[in-house]
């Protein structure tokens, strides 16, 4: 046997190429991305869910808290920005809870008012 021989490069084929997991191109459009254009936004988790976001501010709070014991003032700075980003995105989220909230109550109150002119 001749062990010391180099092998000749063979490229893989087409098929097996990593960024063709989802099937043909033919089959998606020629694109790589759904409706809104971001492929990973929905999976990764978009935070629409207020109880998880409080969760995260937390979360990084305490995280903060400990780089704080641990003397390190780059790293509780760095938690206390995300902490902040979560906290504002929560208030976010309240704020359009609420108003869709009261759109809704509007709507009802403007039913009934449509119902008690039509029984007139």
């Amino acid at each position: 046997m001749n062990n010391n021989r180099r092998r000749s490069f063979r490229p893989r084929s087409q098929r097996n190429n990593f960024r063709r997991r989802n099937g043909s191109m033919n089959a998606n459009n020629g694109t790589n991305f759904n409706s809104n254009g971001n492929m990973n936004f929905n999976r990764n988790g978009s935070m629409n869910n207020p109880h998880n976001v409080e969760k995260t501010v937390q979360k990084f709070q305490q995280l903060a808290k400990d780089a704080q014991s641990n003397g390190d003032p780059v790293l509780v700075e760095n938690y206390l920005q995300h902490a902040d980003h979560y906290s504002r995105r929560l208030a976010e989220l309240n704020d359009r809870s609420t108003n869709n909230s009261d759109s809704e109550k509007n709507n009802s109150v403007s039913d009934t008012s449509i119902k008690d002119v039509s029984k007139n």
